[in-house]
C-alpha cells in the first residue's frame, strides 16, 4: 500500500469467525449455459450520448485506480500520476481467477467485470469485484489469495459487490433484479445468501456510522438493514427514495461528509444527503460533472478531492465501455489517462474507506 494513502486509508474491520447454520442450502456451482447478458445495454434514446472526452493527458492526477478491464479479461490497477497507461511503469498490478490460482469452479463466470473496488479486513487489503458473467470475489491483494467467490449465473448480470464488517458480501444484480448477502465469513466457497428484490439492482456499498447496506437499482435508493447472524443474515428495508431520474448505476461514498452519497443517473450525477433526503448537485466540481449523461462510476480521491469518472466512449467495442478516464479538479486537475484496447465498465479510487 502506498504510503500516500495511509492517513486516508485507516479502516477498523474484521472478518468475523465462522459459525454454522445457512441462510439458504449452497446451490450447486451454475454451469455457464445461458448467453451472458450485455454488462449494460445503452437505450435507444442515449445513442448519441456516448462521450467523446478531450485529450487531458498533460492534466495532473495523483493515486491509483482500480478497474476491471472486458476486453483484457483482466482488473487492473494503475498509477494515475503516469500519463501514459500503455506505459508498463503505469500498471501496479493485474489479476485474473484461473483453475491454476484456486478458482477454477467460478472462472467461468468471469471476463466482463462490471464493478472493483477495495477494502480493508483484518489489516490486510481486499480487491472485490462482481463480473455480469456471473463472478462475484473477494481477493487479497497484492497476492491474489482467495478470501471468497462465487458463480451466481450469467443471467443475472452482477454488477457490484461489497464486503461487510463481519466477513459477508453483498452483491447487486441488474437483470436478477436482486441484492444479496452471501455468507462468505463461513469459507472460501460459502454459496448460502439471503436475498432482497430490487428492480435493476446496480449497486451496493456499507455504511459505518448507520451500520445498514445502501442499495440502487433502476427507479430507487433503498437502505437495509443487515440482520440475523454472519451465517444466516437477513435483509430488511429501513428507507426507499425514488430517485431524480430513471437508470440509478452507481453508488460511492462521498470522501470528507458522511452524510452524503455519490449517485448516478442514465441522465446526471448527483450526491444524496442522508439527513435532508434530497439528490442535490452543489458538490464540489459540479459544473463540470452533474449534467454528464450514462456516467458508470463515479468518487472522490480522499486526500485530493480530485473526482474521477467512467463513462462509455465513441468508438469503443461495446456500447458501455471506454478505455478513458476522465479526472475533474480546479486548474491543471483536469486529466485523462488512456489505456489502449482497454473495456472499462467503472473504474475507481484505490481507496478502501467506507466513507
Amino acid at each position: 500500500m502506498p504510503r500516500r494513502f495511509a492517513p486516508a486509508l485507516a479502516l477498523a474491520a474484521a472478518v468475523a469467525a465462522f459459525v454454522p447454520a445457512p441462510a439458504h442450502a449452497a446451490p450447486a456451482a451454475p454451469v455457464h449455459a445461458a448467453p451472458v447478458p450485455p454488462t449494460d445495454p445503452l437505450p435507444s434514446t442515449l445513442r448519441t450520448a456516448l462521450a467523446a472526452p478531450a485529450d487531458r493527458t498533460q492534466g495532473k492526477a495523483v493515486g491509483w485506480v482500480v478497474g476491471g478491464d472486458q476486453g483484457g479479461d483482466q482488473i487492473v490497477v494503475l498509477d494515475a500520476a503516469r500519463r501514459r497507461w500503455d506505459d508498463p511503469a503505469a500498471r501496479v498490478w493485474t489479476w485474473r481467477p484461473t483453475a491454476a490460482n484456486g478458482f477454477g469452479d467460478v472462472a467461468s463466470g468471469f471476463g466482463t467485470i462490471s464493478d472493483v473496488r477495495v477494502r480493508r479486513a483484518g489489516g490486510r487489503l481486499y480487491v472485490l469485484s462482481g463480473d455480469s458473467a456471473g463472478y462475484i470475489g473477494a481477493v487479497e491483494f497484492p497476492s491474489g489469495r482467495r478470501l471468497w467467490a462465487t458463480h451466481a449465473g450469467g443471467p443475472s448480470n452482477v454488477h457490484a459487490a461489497e464486503l461487510l464488517p463481519d466477513g459477508n458480501i453483498a452483491a447487486a444484480a441488474s437483470h436478477g433484479g436482486w441484492v444479496r448477502v452471501y455468507a462468505a465469513s463461513q469459507g472460501p466457497a460459502a454459496g448460502a445468501y439471503t436475498e432482497f428484490r430490487l428492480k435493476g439492482g446496480h449497486g451496493v456499498l456499507w455504511d459505518p456510522r448507520r451500520r445498514t447496506l445502501w442499495a440502487i437499482g433502476d427507479d430507487h435508493l433503498v437502505e437495509l438493514e443487515v440482520g440475523g447472524t454472519a451465517a444466516a443474515p437477513t435483509l430488511t428495508e429501513k428507507r426507499r427514495e425514488t430517485l431524480p431520474t430513471y437508470g440509478g448505476h452507481d453508488l460511492a461514498p462521498v470522501h470528507g461528509d458522511r452524510d452524503r452519497l455519490w449517485i448516478t443517473t442514465n441522465t446526471g450525477v448527483y450526491q444524496y444527503d442522508k439527513t435532508s433526503r434530497k439528490f442535490r448537485q452543489d458538490f464540489r466540481h459540479a459544473a463540470k460533472v452533474k449534467g454528464l449523461p450514462l456516467v458508470k462510476a463515479v468518487g472522490d480521491h480522499p486526500a485530493t478531492g480530485q473526482v474521477l469518472l467512467t463513462r462509455p466512449k465513441q468508438g469503443c467495442a461495446t456500447t458501455w465501455c471506454t478505455d478513458t478516464a476522465e479526472f475533474f479538479g480546479k486548474r491543471r486537475w483536469d486529466a485523462t489517462r488512456t489505456l489502449p484496447q482497454a473495456q472499462f465498465y467503472k473504474a475507481r479510487w484505490f481507496a478502501p474507506a467506507y466513507q
